[in-house]
C-alpha cells in the first residue's frame, strides 16, 4: 500500500471506529494524533486544513482532494505521520495488519505496481495503442 493511501485509510477508519463510540482510547487516542501531526504540517495552508476538517465528516466525498493535499504538502514522507498511520490501522484492524495487509515493500525497479481489495487497473508500457 503506498504511503498516501495508507494515510487516507487510516484517517478513514480511525473516523469511522471513533464515530461507533465503542473503541478504546488507544484508538482514539492514536486517531487524534495522527490528525494533529497533519494539522500542524498543513499549519498556515487554510486549503489543506479545510479539506481535512471536510474529510473527517465525508471520507469517501473528500479522499482524492486529501491525496492531493498529503502529496503537495510532502506529508505522505513524513516519518511520524506514517509511523502513526500505520499504528492505527494496526489498532483498527488488528487481522488484517498481521497478514501484512497494510505493508509494502519494494526493491528494485517497478512500473505499474498494484495492491489492494479489488484493484482494476489498465496499463500499459511502452508505445501507446493505436486507437481503432
Amino acid at each position: 500500500m503506498d504511503s498516501i493511501t495508507v494515510i487516507v485509510t487510516a484517517l478513514a477508519s480511525g473516523a469511522a471506529a471513533a464515530a461507533k463510540g465503542a473503541v478504546g482510547e488507544a484508538i482514539k487516542d492514536t486517531y487524534h494524533g495522527l490528525k494533529a501531526l497533519l494539522q500542524r504540517k498543513f499549519a498556515d495552508k487554510p486549503a489543506a486544513e479545510m479539506v481535512l476538517a471536510k474529510h473527517t465528516e465525508q471520507p469517501t466525498v473528500w479522499e482524492a482532494p486529501l491525496k492531493e493535499v498529503l502529496k503537495d504538502t510532502a506529508a505522505d514522507r513524513d516519518e511520524a505521520i506514517l509511523t502513526a498511520a500505520q499504528k492505527l490501522l494496526t489498532l483498527v484492524s488488528p487481522q488484517e495488519a498481521a497478514t501484512g495487509k497494510y505493508t509494502m515493500h519494494i526493491a528494485g525497479n517497478a512500473q505499474g505496481v498494484v495492491q489492494g481489495d479489488e484493484a482494476h487497473v489498465t496499463m500499459t508500457f511502452g508505445n501507446t495503442p493505436e486507437e481503432r
